[in-house]
């Protein structure tokens, strides 16, 4: 399939790599690599260039979280870095918090069905963050107030519109797209223009560091009411 994702797996554990493999070619997905530990990771997307890394976060040598940081940092990828989707055991695993101040575009658990994860690679690979999960805010809540580094400076909000603030405000609190376009009132293409805008000005690589970057910044603060956020267990 020409327009199949290509996606890298990244664990330490060869049947977590093969069921993973089965999962996604059986949808149509092309697996171009596996690895099991860090550094044959960043080799591996070095060589292959793929759109989407699953990737464990414990793993013996080099462990996940640094290869990120590698991944996302070569030279070799910085035209076209892939997404990034961090694999964890625990769905409060405190490397998370890290990864996602790393780059990393999301997180699954391992115990993820068939179809949530299929729709998690495609949904990465267009540009959009495994988000909406509320599980995955409170992940986000944490980082934030951990002491990580600012992300986006409170002068670089001010380039926003009060509209891009109020769509930063609600991405902040997990909603998808599809909640933004119903909560604005607009359409999905509309929400998505003014998401890329957001990112493009507070110079962010995707939504997760979106996310960061509205709590870091005081715009949302963690544990605040989410006003009207579903709470979707769903990729978003």
């Amino acid at each position: 399939m020409a327009d199949a994702p290509r996606v890298v797996i990244v664990d330490d554990q060869a049947l977590v790599r093969t069921g993973f493999r089965m999962i996604l070619a059986a949808d149509g997905i092309d697996v171009v690599a596996e690895a099991a530990d860090g550094d044959a990771a960043v080799a591996a997307v070095r060589r292959t260039r793929p759109d989407v890394v699953l990737m464990d976060i414990r793993m013996p040598g080099t462990d996940g979280l640094e290869a990120t940081r590698r991944i996302l940092a070569d030279r070799a990828v910085e035209v076209a870095p892939p997404r990034i989707v961090v694999l964890t055991t625990y769905d409060l695993d405190q490397y998370v918090y890290a990864a996602l101040g790393a780059g990393a575009s999301g997180f699954l658990l391992k115990d993820v069905t068939p179809e949530h994860l299929t729709a998690a690679v495609r949904l990465v690979r267009s540009g959009d963050a495994l988000l909406a999960p509320a599980i995955t805010r409170r992940l986000v809540e944490r980082f934030a107030t951990s002491g990580g580094r600012s992300a986006a400076p409170h002068r670089e909000l001010a380039t926003l519109t009060p509209r891009e603030l109020e769509v930063l405000e609600a991405l902040a609190r997990g909603l998808s797209n599809a909640e933004l376009a119903e909560r604005f009132r607009l359409s999905e293409a509309t929400v998505k223009t003014h998401v890329a805008r957001i990112l493009s000005k507070l110079r962010l690589r995707d939504r997760a560091q979106a996310v960061i970057a509205a709590y870091e910044t005081g715009l949302v603060t963690p544990g605040s009411d989410s006003r009207g956020s579903t709470g979707s267990d769903g990729p978003g």
